[in-house]
């Protein structure tokens, strides 16, 4: 199964209401799609969000990174060496990690198909089926208690609740949705970064002490502070997940190695593919630490390949996968099958998408 051709396309999906956080706003999905096309008639099929604020990748340097570099490094190569194809992949470029991930995504789907099996299914077979969260952007109380309602009524267990646009606020909306929704559901927190260690310390205590029984709480600090985020994990009882830390398997490791968080999460856009994911996956089943799998705002073939990752291994024990729940209307035939918060995914090959409608 040799790669012929690779081909960039582009879909634009609206959201069905506006995902707001404490870094951006954003309307719709506008996504790089890859299509990679074999000697056998195969097609592989990846994709990759333009998530500047996170990765730092835009649809151009995106596209760009593809066509200039990773295209040319990969054409002709042999879908059956399956190790030199990523590789090469991987050491055509630094960094552009959406880039890569997109390819990496179709190189993955190709090779399911290869063998002719599901994905999930070669990288360790868990599972099936698994439960996502949904994410209750950040709005006024009211907007935000609504919201977190309707989910409910829709059948998700689970909450996460975007935070971080103000501590004080931030106390006032969790008490707000907690009273609302009972304590039979799951609540957690992502602040992407929002505030300082001890403003984080500060809040989250005060959570403790308004008893909102926090599952965790996603990035309290920025990114590049990892001596804060082990401040805030060694002084909170609410565990802590490392999410815009950790982008590589190097990332993870000084990340369990000082014990800065009590989790990672895992997000293909950021490691750069299923390849690296694998080897955090590895990492934290060695340091005994749980993980949870995100997306960016992606449609559903990017999706459908975290799917496959987490229900391939058992150290993925959270779900955050929502992205194709938010959108309007799906493009995608094939793949993982979303029914609210229940993922289930098929028996065909690869990743089992068969086809996109670019309209």
């Amino acid at each position: 199964m040799k790669i012929q051709d690779l081909k960039i396309k582009k879909i634009s999906v609206p959201l069905k209401t506006p995902f707001k956080t404490a870094l951006r706003t954003v309307e719709k999905v506008e996504d790089v799609i890859v299509e990679i096309y074999t000697d056998t008639g195969n097609t592989g099929f990846g994709e990759a969000p333009p998530t500047g604020v996170i990765t730092g990748d835009t649809a151009g340097a995106i596209m760009g990174a593809i066509e200039d570099h990773i295209k040319k490094a990969i054409v002709g190569m042999d879908i059956e060496n399956f190790e030199a194809v990523i590789r090469k992949l991987n050491g055509c470029i630094i960094k552009n990690t959406s880039a890569k991930a997109a390819v990496d995504i179709a190189l993955y789907d190709l090779y399911g198909q290869l063998y002719r099996a599901p994905l999930y299914k070669l990288l360790g077979g868990f599972r099936k089926e698994i439960s996502t969260d949904i994410t209750i952007s950040v709005n006024d109380i009211e907007k935000m208690v609504k919201d977190s309602l309707d989910a409910v009524k829709r059948g998700y267990k689970t909450l996460k609740i975007k935070v971080g646009e103000n501590s004080e606020k931030d106390l006032e909306r969790m008490k707000a949705i907690r009273q609302a929704v009972g304590y039979d559901i799951d609540l957690r927190i992502d602040a992407n970064q929002g505030w300082k260690p001890k403003e984080a310390v500060k809040v989250l205590r005060k959570m403790e002490d308004a008893e909102l029984d926090l599952e965790f709480v996603e990035q309290p600090v920025i990114a590049q502070d990892i001596e804060g985020l082990k401040f805030v994990t060694d002084n909170v009882s609410i565990p802590v997940l490392a999410d815009e830390s950790m982008f590589s398997p190097r990332d993870a490791l000084n990340i369990l190695q000082k014990r800065a968080a009590d989790m990672i999460n895992i997000k293909l856009m950021k490691t750069g593919g299923i390849y690296n994911a694998l080897k955090i996956c590895s990492l934290a089943e060695i340091y005994g630490v749980e993980c949870m799998i995100g997306c960016m705002l992606e449609a559903k073939v990017s999706v459908t390949a975290a799917v496959h990752l987490a229900c391939a291994k058992s150290i993925i024990t959270r779900i955050d996968l929502d992205g194709p729940v938010l959108c309007s209307e799906d493009p995608v035939s094939g793949g993982a099958v979303f029914n609210e918060s229940k993922i289930t995914l098929t028996d065909k090959p690869g990743l089992g998408i068969e086809s996109i409608n670019y309209k």
